[in-house]
């Protein structure tokens, strides 16, 4: 542990850092080997995200940066590339996503890896806020708008699934097919289920992804990984879960990030569910891309299911890479039953209906 303080899993709202902040020799290392002819000069702000070290940084020019370095067990070059094409392709296609690289430090040996971007232009509104955090006001719909015109730049990327890696937010068609495809996948998930008759706590729920067309997407859509002009979305990055999925997939995502307070659930509460996000985020987003009929169905029948792709992951990430089993147990039992539970009660159920009444406009 490090003694830095980042957003924890929902027991307390900060809690020690797993990986050690970024020094000043690594970061001007890293700045020089993605980026030759800059020269990091100070360091702006640290992030409190907790799965990897970022900061921002000046170069001596008074170019921004940002830094974010990453256990390689997590992400190797060949998986940031994997991100990093996705993303060239949206930008070339109008989204103004920051151009990123790759640098490694020779000094550390293959223990990490760092991807180092570009600053985007305008205001990181929500850098202070956890994940699950609802938008300012206002906002809601701008982040619809733009998630649409991703979708609508993201076609014509054809890269396959990505492979089983940590910490991503995979789609699938049911709970315990979903379950399956990760057990067989990852060991470490394989055996941590080993010890739990998880067929009896998931339930199993199924939807039909036939009728919808497959597309490279975000993944991981929330007001803190979008920076503003207004309430207008400027900027869009950390496409870290990005991977094949469905538009839906990735509407259902930013709806279930917004729009409930699931930190209430992991404590005890009754989760705040904020139904003017829900009804901004879809129609901003129809603005752009009306959802033609099959979509408008499958909406509101995937939002039980987004959170299950990226919480086994998480589960495997925690088991594998950050070596903690008692985050492990807290994904399990609060994050991955605990949003499925949730949706079983009379309020999610509201809120599947209230989505789907929306959708229909």
């Amino acid at each position: 542990m490090t003694g830095e303080r980042v957003f924890g899993m929902g027991e307390t709202p900060t809690a020690e850092a797993t990986w050690p902040a970024l020094t000043e020799d690594e970061i001007a290392e890293a700045v020089a080997g993605a980026w030759p002819g800059l020269a990091a000069a100070e360091i702006t702000w640290r992030s409190a995200r907790p799965l990897s070290s970022t900061v921002g940084v000046r170069t001596a020019d008074g170019i921004d940066l940002v830094v974010k370095r990453v256990p390689a067990r997590l992400r190797d070059p060949a998986a940031l590339a994997e991100e990093h094409r996705f993303m060239d392709h949206v930008r070339g296609n109008g989204i103004p996503v920051p151009e990123a690289r790759t640098a490694t430090q020779p000094s550390l040996g293959a223990a990490f890896v760092y991807e180092v971007q570009r600053a985007g232009e305008g205001q990181d509104r929500y850098r202070a806020d956890f994940s699950w955090s609802p938008y300012a006001a206002g906002d809601a719909a701008g982040a619809g708008r733009m998630l649409a015109r991703l979708h609508v730049a993201a076609a014509g990327f054809d890269a396959p699934a990505r492979p089983a890696r940590p910490l991503l937010a995979s789609m699938h068609g049911g709970v315990v097919r979903a379950v399956e495809w990760h057990i067989a996948r990852r060991p470490a998930v394989a055996e941590f289920l080993t010890y739990r008759d998880w067929r009896a706590e998931v339930r199993d729920l199924e939807v039909d992804l036939s009728a919808v067309e497959p597309l490279w997407t975000h993944g991981d859509w929330h007001g803190t990984n979008l920076l503003w002009r207004g309430h207008e979305v400027s900027t869009v990055f950390d496409f870290g879960l990005a991977d094949r999925t469905t538009a839906m997939f990735d509407l259902a995502t930013a709806i279930e990030r917004a729009a409930v307070d699931w930190v209430s659930l992991r404590n005890g509460g009754a989760p705040d569910v904020r139904e003017d996000q829900i009804r901004a985020l879809i129609e901003g987003y129809r603005s752009v891309r009306p959802l033609p009929p099959a979509e408008r169905r499958l909406l509101p029948d995937l939002l039980p299911l987004v959170h299950l792709g990226y919480e086994l992951s998480e589960i495997d990430y925690f088991l594998t890479v950050a070596r903690q089993p008692r985050n492990a147990e807290i994904a399990y039992r609060d994050w991955l039953l605990g949003h499925l539970d949730w949706f079983r009660t009379a309020a999610g159920q509201h809120m599947r209906g209230f989505v789907r009444d929306v959708a229909a406009g």
